[in-house]
This record gives structure tokens, sequence and C-alpha cells, in this order.
């Protein structure tokens, strides 16, 4: 696979994640949801401070050290991307490679600059936020919000059965995260690559094979 065709999807997700976000962040105000289709799928405007699906991680020192990390990250990712394709590894694995790179980098991108060119948006004020000049935004650099929407519902109202250990009797939801094109793009590639990891890495099965043999013999 070449450098510029894996470098399309990865703007492709760029943009797509990028567009949905601004639309989000200029049009909603946060709590605000609106249903796409039926009840199973709502754009829910939510931001996250931490990481994927709403985890968090050590305050503001830790937003620091969290947003330092997807940038090392997204670095080495970079060197990682063009070694595998010199390398000539699996067309598929490249592209999920690429598409947890793309979904990485497009976080890395609300973290480090939504604070400087947002204007903050507040629940109870019910307000969207607006771009301002850059700098003037809510927060400073490395401290921006990640901004999730994507709320699928599927199943509601439900509880768990009394006998169920420590969740007995308590509600149910499914899917309760709220995530974004970004957060999907990651858990796309990282759930194919494990589901295909044979058909990627075809020598490995066929080096451990040949050491069982070796071990049997």
């Amino acid at each position: 696979m070449k450098g510029k065709q894996l470098a399309f999807i990865i703007v492709l997700v760029l943009l797509a994640d990028q567009a949905l976000k601004f639309y989000i962040k200029t049009n909603y105000y946060i709590g605000e949801e609106h249903k796409v289709m039926g009840n199973w799928f709502r754009l829910h405007f939510v931001e996250n401070e931490g990481m994927a699906w709403g985890w968090k991680f050590g305050g503001g020192f830790g937003k620091i050290i969290l947003t330092l990390f997807r940038l090392v990250a997204v670095i080495l990712g970079t060197f990682y991307l063009r070694n595998i394709i010199k390398k000539n590894f699996h067309k598929g694995f490249i592209i999920c490679a690429g598409l947890i790179y793309a979904g990485a980098l497009g976080n890395l991108l609300d973290s480090m600059f939504y604070g400087l060119i947002f204007e903050n948006s507040d629940p109870l004020m019910q307000n969207t936020a607006k771009l301002v000049s850059f700098g003037q935004g809510y927060t400073s650099f490395l401290h921006g919000r990640v901004v999730d929407m994507l709320y699928f519902p599927i199943i509601t109202n439900a509880h768990f059965p009394s006998w169920v250990p420590i969740w007995g009797g308590e509600d149910f939801e499914f899917f309760r995260p709220v995530f974004n094109l970004a957060d999907a793009s990651i858990s796309v590639g990282v759930i194919v690559i494990l589901i295909c990891q044979k058909k990627f890495f075809p020598h490995k099965e066929k080096e451990s094979a040949g050491e069982n043999n070796t071990a049997e013999a």
C-alpha cells in the first residue's frame, strides 16, 4: 500500500471528525440532544476532559500529561506507519493502523487547540460556543476538552437481575458511552486487528507451527 493512499484515508477521517465536532460545538449547547433515528441513535453533546469514552486522569496536571502522551504517540505513530508501509505489511493492517493514528490525532487536535479557539459553552446558559481569536478561548494550550456527540442507547429502562453481583437491581443501558468519530476510528482499527491478526501476520502462525513441530520431534 502506498503512503499517499493511507494519507488520503487519514485525512478523510480527520476531516469528517473535525467537521462534525465543529458543527456540534457551534450549534449545540452542552447537554443538548436530538434524535437522529428513532430512540436508538442520537446526537448528544458532551465534552470529555480525559481519555476516550469519558475516562478521566489526574485533574489539570493529568490532562497535560494525557495530551503530551497523545502527542508523543502521534509522532511515534508517524514513523511507525512509514515503517510498515516500507516493509510492505498487509494492506488491511496498514489501514487499521492508519485508522488508529487518525483517531488519536483527531482527539489530540481537540486537546491542543479547542480551548484556544472556542469560547466556553455553559449548560446553564444553554449557549452555543463561538469561534474566537486564537488564544482567547475558554482555556489554555493542552487543556482543551474533547467533543463527543454519538450516542446509541439501544437498550434503555432495563435493570440488572437481583442475582447479578455488584450491579444487581441497578438500571442498565446499552450502549451508554457518548463518543466521537475519532474514538470510533480507533475502536474499529483495534477490533479488526484483533479479529484478523492471523490474516495480517500469517508468518507468525507458520513460525509458531514450526516451533511446535520441532519440539514434538
